[in-house]
């Protein structure tokens, strides 16, 4: 929808807009403050994932999403399971 919108000289403008919105001296905190917000939120993200997989884990859901090979898909997967032996012998 926006393949090509901005170019070089649109962000160059964005960025004097910025400059001149919050002055030089202010630019370094306001970094500042956006690296930690971006820090803040991917260590909760991270933590949200953590969650999701030691709930999945105690509910016994695979937390991954991978179909074994062989494994049927859809819904008659549950009508119909799939039995795996550690017997060689079977």
């Amino acid at each position: 929808m926006f393949g090509n919108a901005f170019q070089g000289w649109h962000l160059l403008i964005i960025l004097v807009v910025i400059l001149l919105l919050f002055g030089a001296a202010k630019l370094p905190a306001l970094a500042k403050s956006m690296g930690q917000s971006a820090r803040v939120f991917k260590g909760e993200m991270k933590a949200m994932k953590n969650d999701d997989t030691t709930d999945a884990a105690a509910n016994g859901v695979a937390s991954s999403t991978a179909v074994e090979p062989g494994a049927e898909s859809g819904p008659s997967a549950d009508a119909a399971p799939v039995r795996r032996t550690t017997d060689p012998s079977a």
